[in-house]
């Protein structure tokens, strides 16, 4: 069974165990001396292998928000966040994507097999860390209001999960959410799994070991994967996703 507890507050839910006061809501068996240590240092795979096939076939992690592409959005929010080494997979749209990222410090890889399953893209990522991670997000390269503080919060949380917990996801009005964090140990076993086997197959096989950070920040649940997605966006919050001019 997968475990919750909530993070109650302001829009932004912070974590209920970070605030002074908790409020009323924020009832949970959660007991801080029985935590595992939290992580020290931290590791991440940003994935910006797909296709957009529903987005007229473009790279979705280009669109600009202020004029600034959701993956540099990204890459600097993890920066700020703390997140000290990161891997970025390309695979559709290398050629253009990898320009964007050129001189910056994170490692970029290359899944020769796009059109495979995402869990191609994970692993590959996974095997790219140096292994000196004791805890690693997997974030989505087509999220443009997850920001440093989110991930702050995510990584807050996982400091204070549950015990035996090597797996938390954000879980937003009932529905899961992204990024993920979880151990090294999930790392390791997803690597030695077969080609196959990624983060998903592992929580499947663990339900125990996999927490809920039950929030009600919206960011988590925002990405943008069809038209419909990109013109909701700009309805709720009133910022226009554009394409740069190349893609236009």
């Amino acid at each position: 069974m997968v475990r919750q507890y909530r993070a109650a507050g302001d829009a932004r839910a912070v974590p209920w165990f970070n605030r002074r006061t908790p409020g009323p809501a924020a009832v949970s068996t959660v007991h801080p001396e029985l935590h595992p240590p939290p992580p020290q240092r931290l590791a991440a795979v940003l994935l910006a292998a797909g296709s957009g096939s529903r987005l007229g076939r473009r790279p979705k992690c280009l669109l600009e928000l202020d004029g600034v592409p959701l993956l540099l959005r990204l890459l600097d929010a993890l920066a700020q966040a703390g997140v000290a080494e990161v891997v970025v997979v390309l695979g559709h749209y290398a050629d253009a994507i990898g320009p964007v990222v050129a001189g910056r410090p994170e490692r970029v890889v290359h899944n020769r097999d796009p059109e495979a399953d995402q869990v191609v893209s994970l692993r590959l990522g996974l095997a790219a860390l140096d292994g000196s991670a004791d805890a690693m997000i997997v974030a989505l390269a087509d999220q443009p209001l997850v920001d440093a503080q989110d991930l702050r919060d995510l990584i807050d949380a996982f400091g204070a999960r549950p015990p035996a917990t090597e797996v938390l996801v954000p879980q937003v009005a009932g529905e899961r959410g992204n990024p993920v964090i979880f151990s090294a140990a999930v790392r390791a076993a997803v690597l030695a799994g077969p080609a196959t086997f990624g983060a998903r197959q592992w929580q499947a096989a663990h339900p125990a070991a996999v927490a809920r950070f039950v929030t009600d920040n919206p960011h988590y649940r925002t990405d943008i994967d069809t038209a419909e997605d990109q013109a909701r966006f700009e309805r709720d919050t009133g910022r226009m996703l554009r394409w740069p001019p190349a893609l236009r």
